[in-house]
């Protein structure tokens, strides 16, 4: 655990802090910004003086035999079989600097994995290929979506600052407070990994992983998914808001009460009727943004990966069961459930698009309120 954060933090290049003081030497690692990565900085520059030492005196040695006792100076070797205090002391020595190292390794360890008393908990849910963030003290929480604009991918507009590391929305998250983390994944194995506070867990299906950190100073700080996850694995970053406690509590309300407008904007829209030009404006955005990667932008998909859209059966025959995917997913592949990452507007809008984009033309007028009823089943 301790061995593969270090050698993951080492590699973190492409991952950059908001200020030079998280950087740290450009080949070293940082220090970052909570008290366990200052433990982990520590720990590895021990290890490292430590590997140093070892390699003086060892190369030292070695080196000043060779010079000393080399056949130009008449040097002849000694021949000798066994030396019971040489075998002794190269046992026992190795063996103290392994406890010596062993002992503020475990103590680092211990301290990683305590995540007993937290003063906030946030369920962190990896899914193909985004995160979800659902604060267990409050009703808050929503999906963390890639910003970087296509056009910057595709080359067609220059890469910005933060090129793959910037999100819609961002988790934030209050200093100078203990914040648990219970990590999970939707679909395959992610890895929730933020350099600067030295966490690195895996997001496993079906099982809930705990980190925890206490950062100190109000910031912004990057992370990616650090496992290989899928077609759009580099489409995945992190991004944490650390505020004061005053300014999170002020957010967390904010928050909640937008979670209600949006409650009571969704009532008002299960009583009224929405035109097809203004549901195919909505779903074309909707599409683009959310399904385009996989089902291609022309509703063709990727034969023998993703399914085309375009003729197919369940667009153009079973609306129920278009809109049930769309709210649900479907077990056992890449389709995932978009109930709790869209509205029933927006499922609405991206439903009726699909069943009368590229050709398909039914004809058919989805509402919120049929997504209510078909996928909610009220």
């Amino acid at each position: 655990m301790v061995i593969g954060t270090l050698v993951t933090t080492i590699l973190a290049g492409p991952v950059r802090a908001e200020e030079d003081k998280v950087h740290g030497a450009a080949l070293n690692l940082r220090e970052g910004v909570t008290d366990i990565s200052g433990q982990v900085y520590d720990l590895h520059m021990l290890m490292f003086s430590i590997c140093v030492g070892i390699a003086v005196l060892v190369f030292g040695a070695m080196f000043v035999s060779m010079y000393l006792h080399r056949k130009s100076r008449g040097a002849k070797p000694a021949h000798f079989h066994e030396n019971v205090r040489v075998e002794i002391a190269w046992t026992i020595v190795p063996f103290i600097i392994l406890i010596l190292m062993a002992i503020p390794a475990a103590r680092t360890l211990i301290a990683m994995e305590d995540t007993s008393e937290p003063d906030l908990t946030i369920l962190v849910t990896g899914s193909q290929w985004k995160w979800h963030y659902k604060y267990m003290d409050s009703d808050v929480e929503y999906y963390s979506l890639l910003a970087t604009q296509q056009e910057q991918i595709k080359n067609r507009f220059a890469k910005g600052e933060n090129y793959l590391l910037e999100v819609d929305r961002p988790l934030v998250v209050p200093t100078g407070q203990k914040i648990r983390f219970l990590i999970t994944s939707d679909d395959v194995i992610h890895s929730w990994w933020v350099p600067d506070f030295a966490v690195k867990k895996d997001a496993n299906p079906g099982f809930i992983n705990e980190a925890w950190t206490n950062i100190n100073e109000p910031g912004v700080y990057r992370g990616q998914c650090a496992e290989l996850c899928g077609k759009d694995h580099g489409f995945m970053p992190i991004v944490v808001i650390a505020k004061t406690p005053t300014e999170f509590q002020s957010w967390i309300g904010e928050q909640e009460e937008r979670q209600r407008k949006a409650k009571e904007e969704e009532q008002r829209l299960l009583a009224m009727n929405m035109s097809m030009e203004e549901l195919m404006e909505v779903g074309e955005k909707i599409y683009n943004s959310t399904c385009a990667a996989c089902h291609m932008p022309n509703g063709e998909g990727l034969p023998g990966v993703f399914p085309a859209l375009k003729g197919s059966p369940l667009v153009l025959e079973d609306m129920e069961g278009h809109i049930n995917v769309v709210y649900n997913g479907r077990a056992g592949t890449a389709m995932q459930a978009f109930g709790k990452m869209l509205s029933l507007k927006e499922i609405a809008a991206v439903v009726t698009y699909e069943r009368n984009a590229w050709g398909n033309a039914t004809g058919d007028i989805v509402q919120p309120k049929d997504v209510n009823v078909t996928a909610k089943g009220q």
